[in-house]
């Protein structure tokens, strides 16, 4: 038996038009849809990427979510970068940070959610919880 949390299942973010942001997720992060109507009847959005999902409820207005963002890990910095480029998605200028060897940028969504992209180079020897090297065992 353990104490310990798992993992996130998802978080939950307002919207205010469903239709854009499944549109808009779909094409910058490719995740899927899932349609839940038939289990609840709470309105909301299911998106998911297999490892992660976000969920969506529809609210009339956006209030400025602003300094508040969720960070994505992404596999490949050049090619998520020239992604972003081809789909028209601006992002912010990328920072290096040489003492973990990570660089990191934002991108919003079409209601103004931050969104920081990170990758880390060195991602497999570091320890998700504290982005510390691992210590190998000899």
């Amino acid at each position: 038996m353990s104490n310990q949390p798992h993992s996130i299942h998802h978080v939950n973010f307002p919207t205010t038009d469903v239709e854009r942001t499944k549109e808009w997720y779909a094409r910058v992060f490719g995740m899927k849809h899932v349609n839940v109507s038939d289990l609840t009847n709470t309105k909301v959005l299911l998106m998911t990427h297999g490892n992660f999902e976000l969920h969506f409820t529809p609210i009339q207005e956006m209030r400025k979510m602003a300094p508040f963002h969720y960070a994505v890990e992404v596999e490949d910095w050049d090619g998520f970068l020239e992604h972003l480029k081809a789909i028209g998605v601006r992002n912010t200028k990328p920072i290096e940070r040489p003492q973990n060897q990570s660089k990191f940028c934002y991108i919003t969504d079409p209601d103004g959610t931050m969104i920081e992209l990170v990758f880390h180079a060195n991602r497999d020897l570091m320890s998700a919880a504290d982005r510390r090297p691992v210590q190998k065992s000899v």
